[in-house]
């Protein structure tokens, strides 16, 4: 890092949720398809911008920053490879950073638990993780945007294919963006020099999202209809079962106790 005992990892969202990350802190080997946001902050001047403007620092020397690019957060090797030895290994305590450019309306900045997947609460689980989510979308945290010019020009630039890919097919919605970041100055030197691999990796991640947040809807309405589904079919049982105990005379605070529901519920019932 840059001679302060942290580690920061930082990634970028899109709306589906995926993430690809670039971090600073122990030199390690990764397998990763690059993305336009790592290729812009693979430059060290680029990325050591973003380091003062998440930290508030004002480091000059971006010859001190370590960078490493990794998919899908698996981790393969690092520098240390006896962590749990009998004495410990002292490591700096990470930050996790996240930018968000998708279109859900989020707030500026979130705290995201990775405990918040699991898919039973548990308190004595092995693993939390805590990230912040900063949102770099449309107007949102514009001081922070403006402390980073290329994290800044980069939110331009995907929110213009954003506002495009509504009026034209996918592959112009990104060469309009191009073309008129260009004119404008945004990201120039960058999209000149890099143009066809920015369309591509755009076109990729745009269609990437677009296939994730199809998935989540499909999922959603599956299990919507399925809780439908189960609902009508626990409320008829409820049903059959109130009217079989006031059949056999029961009264309906004994029916109530014995179906684990309200006596006004036995009455809706009954009625």
């Amino acid at each position: 890092m840059i001679n302060e005992a942290n580690t920061t990892m930082v990634t970028t969202a899109d709306a589906g949720g995926s993430a690809k990350s670039m971090s600073t802190g122990l030199t390690a080997n990764w397998t990763y398809k690059s993305t336009m946001f790592i290729m812009l902050f693979e430059d060290k001047k680029n990325l050591l911008e973003l380091y003062n403007a998440i930290s508030g620092k004002n480091y000059t020397d971006s010859e001190m920053l370590e960078i490493n690019t990794l998919e899908n957060a698996i981790y393969m090797t690092t520098r240390n490879e006896n962590l749990y030895g009998t004495r410990i290994v002292q490591i700096p305590p990470p930050e996790f950073v996240v930018f968000y450019n998708g279109k859900d309306e989020l707030p500026d900045r979130m705290e995201r638990k990775i405990s918040d997947m699991y898919a039973v609460s548990d308190p004595h689980a092995g693993l939390e993780l805590t990230a912040v989510m900063l949102n770099i979308a449309g107007e949102h945290n514009r001081e922070l945007k403006d402390a980073c010019r290329t994290l800044g020009e980069y939110a331009v630039y995907t929110d213009k294919i954003r506002r495009y890919v509504d009026e034209m097919e996918l592959a112009d919605a990104v060469e309009c963006a191009i073309q008129e970041c260009i004119s404008e100055g945004v990201l120039k030197d960058f999209l000149e020099k890099h143009r066809a691999e920015a369309k591509e990796m755009s076109i990729f991640e745009y269609d990437q999202e677009k296939h994730m947040r199809q998935e989540r809807e499909a999922a959603w309405e599956d299990g919507h209809r399925t809780g439908i589904e189960e609902g009508l079919n626990n409320g008829i049982m409820l049903t059959k079962q109130v009217l079989q105990l006031s059949a056999r005379g029961k009264s309906i605070e004994e029916i109530a106790q014995e179906c684990s529901i309200s006596a006004e519920q036995v009455r809706r019932i009954l009625e």
